[in-house]
């Protein structure tokens, strides 16, 4: 859905929420506790390795994904996003919760040391003292708490979240797409790279932006005193 999405030109922002009160509660436990099963005779590769290689490829089709779409990323979160569902919305570029919602790595609970990229993922937001303790400790973190933290980007009331990020997205939907998509590039590139290279980055996305239809119409706009209508071209 992401690879369809991206490639769709009419969607300009994507929204990520659970379908019931919570956001994602991670895996399903009960079928948990199986990974010490026997290698099958005449196997010609360990299951253990078997193992890792499908869980990457899960990360890289999910996380590394929906941390790269070359379009803006909403998480909407009703209530608890636990495990790899705090990877989820960590990984998306935006989270707005309802009041009742917190995340909680929950992985020292279950005796797992966690996966979907969330240990980087929540560095990158609270550093890497905090983060640690969230792990260690699998304590649930409030909204107000994850807002302070800058987990969230914005707290409302239960029965005003999905109003709110319906407005959110569609604000940013009505901006440049091919600038919002170089922002994007630019600023997950930056966690990575020193200064030279992000001036670097910075300068090509730049001079490409000033090449565009939507910054031609938008100097008019700002000329006549209007809205500018981006059509991503």
């Amino acid at each position: 859905m992401l690879l369809t999405l991206e490639a769709e030109p009419a969607v300009r922002c994507v929204v990520i929420t659970g379908a019931g009160r919570a956001f994602c509660s991670g895996g399903d436990v009960s079928g948990m506790g199986g990974g010490a099963a026997p290698v099958p005779a005449g196997g010609t590769k360990p299951m253990l390795e078997d193992a890792v290689r499908k869980l990457q490829i899960g990360q890289e089709t999910l996380t590394l994904r929906l941390f790269d779409l070359a379009k803006p990323t909403i998480a909407a979160l009703p209530g608890a996003a636990a495990g790899a569902g705090m990877s989820i919305a960590l990984a998306c570029d935006l989270r707005i919760a309802a009041q009742s919602a917190f995340v909680t790595s929950a992985f020292a609970n279950i005796g797992l040391s966690g996966d979907y990229g969330g240990s980087w993922l929540l560095t990158q937001l609270v550093g890497v003292a905090k983060a640690k303790e969230l792990y260690y400790t699998s304590r649930r973190v409030g909204a107000e708490e994850a807002l302070a933290l800058g987990i969230f980007n914005e707290v409302v009331p239960d029965d005003q979240l999905m109003a709110r990020t319906q407005a959110l997205a569609e604000s940013i939907a009505a901006g440049p797409p091919i600038a919002l998509r170089y922002m994007k590039e630019n600023l997950n590139r930056a966690v990575g790279a020193d200064l030279r290279s992000a001036l670097a980055l910075e300068a090509d996305r730049m001079v490409r932006c000033t090449r565009t239809d939507d910054h031609r119409e938008a100097v008019q706009a700002f000329n006549g005193k209007r809205k500018p209508i981006f059509q991503g071209r």
